[in-house]
């Protein structure tokens, strides 16, 4: 495991997708409830210290006409999101100095000015958690890399659709693109 440090002022903290209509399904192998806990102590420490939160939700036109609508083997739901389905969940609310980002696909970036927010801001590191890893997180973390970001994956606050798929993310693709780290390890380097 390679030594990191974590500048706070060119530092973000990004939140994939804890909202109402995602923190209500199973995820593996860390349960939704734990993965919440843990990132809003995250997004405490990041406040705190003055690091960038940059929480991200997800959504759509009511009839998907501004989502993508690809043919696939395994399609996306097409039914009417419920009412506050992309709300965030009280534990997130956001404050005023929070950059807040809505997507309309699974990565971040596409589509969003988050890149732009963040080069603005001098912020060179994010730190990813959020539901779901292989997913939201994942798609961000790889256009991430690819945008030259350096990143810390905090593995313990994510969970996947199943245990299988969080740990492809974990072990195979993010330590070739950033640091994989538990909560505790993250909320250290933060404290410096």
């Amino acid at each position: 495991m390679s030594e990191i440090t974590l500048e706070a002022v060119r530092t973000a903290l990004v939140v994939i997708d804890l909202q109402r209509g995602i923190v209500s399904h199973d995820t593996a192998p860390h349960p939704a409830a734990e993965v919440v806990q843990r990132s809003a102590l995250l997004l405490q420490a990041a406040r705190r210290v003055g690091a960038l939160p940059v929480l991200v939700h997800v959504g759509g036109a009511a009839d998907h006409a501004d989502r993508l609508r690809r043919s696939a083997d395994q399609m996306a739901p097409t039914q009417p999101l419920p009412a506050g389905w992309s709300d965030f969940i009280d534990e997130f609310e956001p404050q005023s100095s929070d950059v807040v980002i809505f997507k309309r696909q699974w990565g971040a970036f596409y589509g969003t000015d988050l890149d732009l927010q963040l080069r603005r801001r001098g912020i060179d590191t994010i730190i990813l958690c959020g539901i779901a890893t292989e997913v939201g997180v994942e798609s961000t973390a790889r256009d991430a890399y690819e945008h030259n970001y350096r990143q810390v994956f905090v593995e313990d606050a994510m969970g996947a659709l199943n245990a299988e798929s969080h740990r492809n993310s974990i072990e195979r693709i993010f330590p070739r693109i950033g640091h994989v780290r538990s909560t505790q390890q993250v909320l250290d380097l933060l404290a410096g």
